[in-house]
Parts: C-alpha cells; structure tokens; sequence
C-alpha cells in the first residue's frame, strides 16, 4: 500500500507493531462517506464539528513514540474519529479515551465496534482533566493542542510512562515527556506540528 511505504516505513518508522497496524485498519471507515477516497492520502481530513483525523504519518509517529508493551493500559485524550484508538487498541492491553463531543464519541465508538475492536472505552467528558478512575497510565496521547499540558495528564501517567502531546497556539510543537522514578517529568520537542485546538478546562489555560 502506498500508504504504508511511502508516508509510513518511508519516513522512518521501524516498530513493527505500528507497522501492522497502519497496514490492517481500514483507515476509510473512518472518515465521513464523502472523503472516503482521500482516506490514504498524506493530510488530514474534516470530520465534522471543526475537527480532524490526523494525517497518518503523525498518527504513527505518535504511537511508537509511546513505546507501548503489550500489556500497556493508555489514555487517549480526543477520540475523534477513532482512528488513532484502533491504532493504539491493536498494540496495548486496554485504550481509555476521552471524547468532548458526543457525536463523535457515538460515531466512533459504532465504527471500533463494527471492526470487532473490544478492548476500547470510550467516554464523553473534558479531556483535559483525564480519566483518573483508570489511572495511572502507561502511556497518554493527546490529539489537540492545549497551551499547556493540563497537570492532571501529569499526575495520571505512571512511572516510567510516556505522554505525546501537540502544546502551543500560534506555534504548536509536539513533545514527549516521561515520567521519572522520582515522579519528575521531562519533556523532549520532537518537532513542529498543527492540530486543532484542545477545548473544555484547557481553554483557561
């Protein structure tokens, strides 16, 4: 698929997992009927409510910088169009996603079922402050750009644990923090990215 060996491996990513994945989901059932030829080109793509299905490249770039095992329990801030939540269920034990909008929530959730996918909960609720009910996480995603990284993101990732996150307004940059033994975290930039704004607690930051 072109896809996969141009945008994908093409661009660098090695973890065979990831590989896989990008290879198995069928990336146009998620995206609205319309758009559906476009499902594999390199961008993203509206989904509705003034959000995006991220392009795929940044979409595996983002899961194997988690570095998840496969008995990994991750949070998803943002389900969007689910994309990103069937990626991530393919590789960990369990997916914990947090989505703003109800619709979208709904609509994914009928596609990951559709596709068998059953180790994924989706809930409707304010990304920002997490899912401390399931915490601590040993990896945590974020699919929208706060100005800053909401602390309850911080307090539910367990030790050891990996966060990639889009962070900024105006220049979005996306980082990966890891959680240290201590409980300090650390944060490297990986490199300038565009994501849609995150909404909710995040919004007064």
């Amino acid at each position: 698929m072109g896809m996969l060996e141009e945008q994908i491996a093409g661009r660098g990513i090695r973890d065979p997992r990831v590989l896989r994945a990008m290879a198995q989901i069928p990336r146009h059932l998620f995206v609205p009927r319309e758009l559906a030829d476009l499902a594999y080109e390199d961008g993203p793509l509206p989904i509705g409510f003034l959000q995006t299905i991220s392009q795929p490249y940044i979409v595996a770039k983002m899961t194997e910088l988690l570095a998840l095992d496969p008995d990994a329990v991750v949070l998803e801030v943002g389900t969007g169009s689910g994309y990103q939540t069937a990626v991530l269920a393919s590789i960990a034990r369990h997916v914990y996603s947090v989505e703003l909008i109800p619709e979208l929530a709904e609509r994914a959730q009928d596609v990951l079922r559709t596709l068998g996918i059953e180790n994924v909960t989706v809930t409707v609720g304010d990304g920002a402050l997490g899912d401390p009910a399931h915490a601590p996480y040993d990896g945590v995603i974020v699919t929208a750009a706060p100005r800053q990284v909401p602390p309850a993101l911080f307090e539910q990732l367990a030790v050891g644990g990996r966060m990639v996150i889009p962070v900024g307004a105006d220049v979005q940059v996306l980082m990966l923090y890891e959680k240290a033994p201590d409980g300090a975290v650390a944060g490297v930039p990986i490199f300038d990215v565009r994501f849609v704004p995150m909404r909710g607690a995040a919004d007064a930051q």
